[in-house]
């Protein structure tokens, strides 16, 4: 219902002073329905407008009647140049036309009975039109629940406001911390003090050139101090903790302070991170990159594929270690544990002996193959028999003998082939390139280096035909990322195993490549001489973590 007629003339009844007034309802405790918690805070507004010089009126937990006795009573006291402040603080209602302030005895009402149950917003912004100027509506809720009936729906809607009044709204905890700090300072447009706080919208009669409360009498000026700098500070350092209960501590500290909405936001994304416990439970082991690379070994040496053994936990680390995790019967989160660490080093224990017992009966029946082919071939001493040997096995047990003896016939046939010939493969050795010895046996068919430049020329093609496989997997060794003391660990594991892989200092010569093509081939691993995953998971398994 509409404010009674009474009221404009107890208006005109009323003595005329002009004096700054607030009026304050703070609905907090409804008899049905949530209670709006931080509306009791906008209590806290009434010393600080007073100290500004305003004549405040203030109630909690009213009803509808208190609050339209009220309203009369701030109405009737208003003398013509005065300043308002109404600050209403709790459950809003609102229809198609209009929005009501509901009262704490609110029961379930309807667009037929809600005039009975609350004031209405325009009554309100028609009795802050009387001020034109100097008259401020805050506005404050939360979101939280009130039954309601027919035609009505929570909030606050569009509002018809008069020329010279400004509208405030937003969150309880917010409008309250803005009228105790920020409105009563002096010296201030509405516009400049609204301007600190993006978190309320405000409508209306927004001027920059007129201070709301002007400054008293001799006041110095020059910047005004910030009111919000404790408050920043506090936040500042939040940020830097970036825990939820910092976040919490400062909606705590400030429930309406200049960040609190994003404080709760933040907070609250921060829980809803899938696995959050297990992933601060993995962090407190402070695991370094060295141990990550160990686990990474483990999950390759396993079977799940970590996409690189670099000590960084990536996606493929984790989808690795999730999968894992699922077929040990352990929650599939993908982060680790003591005991998860402990299980998976046992497994990849138990798996590095299987492999190494695999790789040892593969490696004999290679070098029983290998010696076997030797007795046939290489070792009646005949040069056609080591070639033969050598280009079955380039990296077998006798190649560095075979190609010895082969020298001897190399050299003899230099010592006994014709001036011209030597000269001719002279040249085609110094270049060394496949048209070098091509050129060889067109100018030299039948000549005594023939079968070698024919050899040369097949080997020289081989390693054409397979560059882009051997970029590849040099590549893929980069990929690793490894450091010099993990080279060297695996260049003394080869020495280890009897690999003659040369010196263990970090740097991978051709007698390394040789050991570690050797290794992928009794491991049944695909040979290329260079690293990968599975070839660095098994020849550091022998190793300890």
């Amino acid at each position: 219902m509409r404010l009674p007629l009474i009221f404009a003339l107890l208006l005109l009844a009323a003595p005329a002073i002009a004096e700054n007034r607030a009026l304050i309802i703070a609905n907090s405790n409804y008899r049905l329905g949530d209670d709006v918690a931080a509306a009791a805070q906008s209590l806290s507004a009434r010393a600080a407008l007073e100290t500004a010089g305003f004549q405040v009126m203030a109630a909690a937990d009213i009803g509808a009647v208190s609050s339209r006795g009220m309203m009369a009573q701030f109405l009737a006291r208003q003398a013509p140049g005065d300043r308002l402040v109404i600050l209403l603080a709790g459950h809003f209602a609102r229809s198609e036309g209009e929005s009501w302030f509901l009262g704490t005895d609110a029961l379930r009402p309807d667009l037929a009975t809600v005039g009975g149950f609350g004031l209405a917003l325009g009554d309100v912004l028609e009795i802050a039109a009387t001020a034109p100027g100097g008259a401020v509506l805050l506005l404050g809720t939360e979101a939280v629940a009130l039954p309601l009936g027919r035609g009505l729906v929570p909030g606050i809607g569009a509002l018809a406001i008069p020329q010279g009044v400004t509208v405030v709204q937003g969150d309880a905890a917010a409008i309250a911390t803005f009228a105790t700090q920020i409105l009563p300072l002096p010296g201030q447009s509405l516009k400049a003090k609204l301007s600190v706080r993006s978190d309320l919208l405000a409508q209306g009669f927004l001027s920059d050139l007129v201070p709301f409360l002007p400054l008293a009498p001799g006041a110095a000026t020059g910047p005004a101090p910030d009111p919000f700098a404790a408050d920043r500070a506090f936040w500042e350092a939040t940020q830097a903790l970036a825990t939820p209960e910092a976040y919490d501590a400062y909606v705590a500290r400030y429930p309406g302070g200049l960040y609190a909405a994003e404080a709760k936001a933040v907070a609250a994304r921060i829980r809803a991170e899938p696995g959050r416990i297990a992933r601060l439970a993995e962090e407190a082991l402070a695991l370094s990159r060295d141990q990550r690379r160990e686990v990474q070994r483990q999950l390759a040496l396993l079977g799940y594929d970590p996409n690189g053994i670099d000590g960084l936990f990536g996606r493929g680390t984790r989808t690795a270690l999730t999968a894992w995790q699922r077929a040990n019967a352990f929650e599939a989160n993908g982060y680790l544990t003591i005991a998860q660490i402990n299980e998976m080093s046992a497994q990849a224990a138990v798996r590095a002996a299987a492999l190494e017992a695999e790789a040892r009966d593969r490696q004999a029946e290679q070098d029983q193959a290998d010696r076997l082919y030797w007795n046939q071939t290489g070792a009646a001493g005949d040069e056609l028999g080591l070639r033969a040997y050598l280009r079955r096995y380039p990296d077998g047990l006798f190649a560095d003998l075979a190609k010895e003896r082969l020298a001897t016939f190399d050299a003899a046939r230099a010592a006994n082939a014709a001036a011209a010939d030597r000269a001719e493969w002279a040249r085609a050795e110094a270049a060394g390139t496949h048209d070098a010895y091509l050129g060889y046996l067109a100018a030299m068919p039948q000549g005594s280096f023939a079968d070698t430049a024919r050899e040369r020329i097949a080997a020289i093609e081989a390693a054409s035909a397979g560059e882009s496989t051997r970029a590849e997997a040099e590549a893929r060794e980069q990929a690793l990322g490894l450091p010099p003391l993990a080279l060297s660990l695996i260049e003394a594991r080869l020495g280890m195993l009897g690999l003659e892989p040369g010196a263990a200092d970090g740097t991978f010569t051709d007698e390394t490549r040789r050991a570690i093509r050797r290794f992928q081939q009794a491991r049944g691993l695909t040979v290329t001489g260079y690293l990968d995953q599975d070839t660095v998971a098994q020849l550091l398994a022998g190793v300890g973590n």
